[in-house]
């Protein structure tokens, strides 16, 4: 049963198969071959249990919002107004991409919707002085991945519902090794511009009135993001209700733009419907087959069988995170989750270890999948922005900074408290 469950899962995702079709077809499969009991009369129930919830009406209102902040150009201003204070660091507009992809990180909830933002803005400047198109594509579709880390963060909302975990517990958990990875991006791009200072371009200098004049391009999304944080942690408001406010303040940035048109509002609540549709097909998908698995014992038996191999807690640890290395090579990251959420969550639990943490650690291995080939998605969304060079460019850049991801693992690992100190000091 096992094999079947594993072999199954992966063949149908290898020809092509909607993801959350999968699940589901598995789910029959599993029912239809293992179980003595019609489980698929229940599918009807299942599947109404997990779309009636409150906490799901979140994501369609944080991809909302990010749409809206992508389409009434505060993108542009965001960028324009760190490349002002971070341009004298050495890899000077590098350092732009990373930290304006981590401020859109805290107001956006999705990778691949930042790095294609960030990617539009600043290949053309990037051009223009003279970087390494490896590093500078390399930094913007690293830079990216920070969007499913750093809350409110789309896949740590889907992982809460499906483990039943605290979702602003795990926003506050994902916020410290967010701003630390940021942090060693910013630090690895100045080590090698130091090291072959021509990886660098052009250094733009800015006097400090332009620095200053900067500063309120800057306050939309700031001020964006101390409303959402500020609401769900002083028990203001739910994450649902703090994403609502979320994109009320983005209307009103949209308005002050001057970008509050018919036409933007169109194209934005089409991008949310496309989206959150692939999403929730996904999150009902993982929900059946939670509910077949769970049926049918296959989350125990496989804690029986990874505790017959003798590894241990953290040999079990250590295989868990390997397979989530291979597999990111080949599956998109929320399909990567949701899949193995209902195999891997049961026996991480049974070993002893926090829930909470695992979901901080599962969200840097799967971003690790956003920047490897030949699956990782930030690749393609950066270089199809720029339009130019080849592939193989933003792959051997990226490398740099999938070691920083693979040292945050470890990190984790070593130091649980990155991850567990801010949920459990508040």
């Amino acid at each position: 049963m096992i094999l079947f469950t594993l072999s199954g899962l992966f063949g149908l995702l290898l020809a092509s198969i909607p993801v959350g079709i999968v699940l589901i077809l598995l789910s029959i499969g599993l029912d239809a071959f293992f179980s003595p009991f019609p489980l698929m009369r229940g599918l009807g129930q299942v599947v109404w249990s997990s779309s009636n919830s409150g906490t799901l009406i979140a994501i369609p209102f944080f991809v909302m919002l990010g749409e809206i902040l992508v389409r009434s150009g505060v993108a542009a201003r965001t960028y324009n107004a760190m490349n002002s204070w971070l341009s004298w660091l050495p890899g000077g507009l590098i350092h732009a991409n990373i930290a304006t992809s981590t401020l859109f990180s805290a107001t956006s909830g999705s990778s691949v919707a930042t790095a294609a933002t960030v990617a539009t803005v600043a290949s053309p400047q990037g051009d223009r002085l003279g970087y390494d198109p490896r590093l500078f594509t390399g930094a913007i579709a690293a830079g990216g991945t920070l969007g499913i880390l750093i809350p409110p963060s789309i896949n740590l909302i889907v992982y809460g519902f499906l483990t039943e975990t605290s979702i602003p517990r795990l926003f506050l958990a994902g916020l410290v090794p967010g701003i630390l990875m940021a942090v060693l991006f910013m630090a690895v791009v100045v080590a090698l511009c130091m090291w072959k200072p021509s990886l660098g371009g052009e250094r733009p200098a800015f006097s400090w009135s332009q620095r200053l004049r900067s500063l309120p391009d800057l306050l939309p999304v700031l001020g964006l993001f101390a409303t959402i944080v500020v609401t769900i942690y002083a028990g203001i408001a739910t994450p649902t209700e703090s994403a609502a406010l979320g994109v009320v303040f983005a209307l009103v940035i949209a308005a002050l733009n001057r970008a509050l048109t018919v036409s933007m509002l169109n194209e934005a609540l089409r991008g949310t419907v496309k989206t959150t549709a692939m999403i929730m097909l996904v999150v009902i998908g993982a929900y059946v087959l939670n509910f077949a698995l769970t049926a049918l014992g296959i989350s125990r038996q496989l804690q029986a069988l990874l505790e017959g191999l003798g590894l241990g807690a953290f040999g079990t640890l250590m295989v868990i995170v390997l397979i989530y290395i291979v597999l990111g090579f080949f599956i998109e990251t929320l399909s990567l989750m949701v899949a193995t959420i209902p195999i891997v969550v049961p026996i991480i639990e049974s070993f002893g270890y926090d829930k909470i943490w695992f979901g901080i650690l599962m969200i840097v291995l799967i971003e690790m999948a956003l920047i490897t080939p030949p699956v990782g998605l930030n690749l393609y969304v950066v270089q199809a922005a720029r339009g130019r060079g080849s592939m193989s460019e933003v792959v051997a850049g990226a490398l740099p900074f999938v070691m920083v991801m693979l040292g945050m693992v470890g990190l984790l690992i070593l130091i649980p408290g990155l991850a567990l100190w801010l949920p459990d000091s508040l």
